[in-house]
């Protein structure tokens, strides 16, 4: 507000670096003559007419003074004198999630209250300061490419689902319940858990996921981690059987597309689920719920989607190897050479060629190639960017066998055969979709599918 004048603790506004004195109110005098109240006597109404008293004094009591003070009274002291703040008074014995409802519902102007800043308070009672342990946690472990995607909230959620679920009762990790945590669970379970994000962490590179950006679901790491905890004695998410089966529930979680929303069941329902299965149970929900639609392959054409990241992890998972260099994109030549997601069949060649762009955008037409690969094929057409990769001496031979570890015909890109292109590179993906899934495509040579593709999608064996 213009009415307010700001000033440090030396009572002095300055300028030319302190040599001109801009404002000076050091002393009572100089605020009464400049006619700047203290604001910070205004809720002591004994220091106020007290000043007030001297304010009059000093202007030898003014009529003209006395009526602009009159109405300084009337429209600023009386107002914050008299304004009335609202409170909400809760009794001790409030349950933590009425008291964590509160909050979010009058504070929905300001910064928001989390169920983390919650626990924080609670524990503090017991003098255990989790802000900092967290931020140091997340400092010294939790810092990995993946794992920044990692929340307070994430981690306080799954250190309540491993300790439910430690207990052999029953296992819940809803708001009241990660509310409810006890200090001496969160003490108890905190380093072991790091060590199953940090073991999640290590899996996700296996399948080629390196970087948060690339994670199809960052829910789904809370289970993932939870299980990488609770088979981490005896080593035994580094047995083969074990790792495949985590693995496999997984990819149906991503290509079921199951952790969208309303995830904490399915966080109990997979944590208990996946652990008898490993212990000679039954398949797990996820396993059993997840659903993969051929025709969906059309419309995944942008990043935002989890089964969109899964399939591109599927590609680099093949072992594929840039065009030129002939590289496998490993973790490291991801970081080096600026990997990303470009299309086969060039933007700029499909729409000159007035090809739909419902097959040309999506991920069918879409593989991942270092920046400098992905200059080279410019706006061409494939036949033409294929043949100046062999002038820089890649063999046919050696080039098609680079293309094919990203599921690419070189036959099809020589002739431009766009649609031929589609329909086999539309079967390798379902392919690698079910051998990811252990679960067999339905639908692939439904009618709705040839129609979309042109012919049928059953699998290249």
């Amino acid at each position: 507000m213009d009415a307010i004048v700001s000033v440090p603790d030396t009572k002095k506004i300055t300028s030319d670096f302190g040599r001109k004195i801009e404002l000076d109110i050091t002393t009572p005098e100089k605020e009464y003559e400049q006619k700047l109240f203290p604001l910070h006597i205004i809720l002591d109404s004994m220091k106020y007419t007290q000043w007030q008293i001297n304010y009059m004094s000093y202007h030898k009591a003014d009529p003209a003074i006395c009526q602009e003070y009159l109405q300084f009274m009337k429209k600023i002291v009386e107002v914050v004198t008299h304004y009335q703040i609202p409170v909400i008074s809760l009794d001790k014995d409030t349950p933590k999630e009425a008291v964590c409802q509160v909050f979010e519902n009058v504070n929905r102007g300001g910064v928001s209250l989390t169920v983390f800043e919650l626990v924080t308070a609670v524990f503090a009672m017991d003098d255990f300061e989790l802000r900092k342990d967290w931020e140091q946690r997340k400092k010294d472990k939790l810092n990995g490419t993946i794992l920044k995607a990692v929340t307070a909230t994430d981690f306080l959620t799954a250190c309540t689902l491993l300790a439910s679920y430690q207990r052999k009762r029953t296992v819940s990790c809803k708001k009241k319940d990660v509310l409810n945590l006890k200090l001496e669970d969160y003490k108890k379970y905190a380093d072991s858990l790091t060590q199953g994000f940090i073991e999640a962490e290590m899996l996700l590179s296996e399948e080629r996921i390196f970087v948060s950006r690339d994670l199809p679901y960052s829910t789904q790491l809370i289970p993932l981690a939870v299980l990488c905890t609770l088979l981490l004695p005896n080593n035994r998410i580094k047995e083969s059987n074990v790792k495949n089966k985590i693995k496999q529930w997984y990819w149906c979680g991503v290509f079921g597309e199951l952790y969208g929303s309303a995830n904490e069941t399915r966080y109990v329902n997979d944590v208990v689920g996946v652990m008898d299965w490993l212990d000679g149970g039954g398949v797990p929900k996820t396993i059993t719920d997840s659903h993969f639609n051929p025709l969906r392959l059309l419309r995944l054409q942008t990043r935002n989607s989890a089964a969109y990241k899964g399939i591109m992890a599927l590609i680099m998972k093949n072992h594929s190897r840039d065009f030129i260099s002939g590289q496998e994109m490993d973790f490291a030549s991801y970081k080096a050479t600026g990997v990303d997601i470009h299309h086969i069949f060039p933007k700029k060649y499909c729409i000159s060629k007035g090809y739909d762009r419902l097959k040309w955008d999506s991920i069918v037409n879409k593989t991942p190639l270092s920046y400098s690969t992905n200059r080279e094929l410019g706006g061409s057409a494939p036949s033409e960017y294929l043949t100046r990769i062999e002038g820089k001496k890649v063999d046919a031979q050696t080039l098609s066998g680079y293309l094919a570890t990203h599921w690419i015909d070189m036959d099809d890109c020589k002739r431009n055969d766009f649609d031929h292109f589609i329909v086999r590179r539309a079967k390798h993906i379902l392919d690698a979709i079910d051998a990811a899934t252990g679960k067999k495509i339905a639908g692939r040579d439904s009618e709705e599918v040839k129609a979309a593709f042109g012919e049928s999608l059953e699998d290249m064996q």
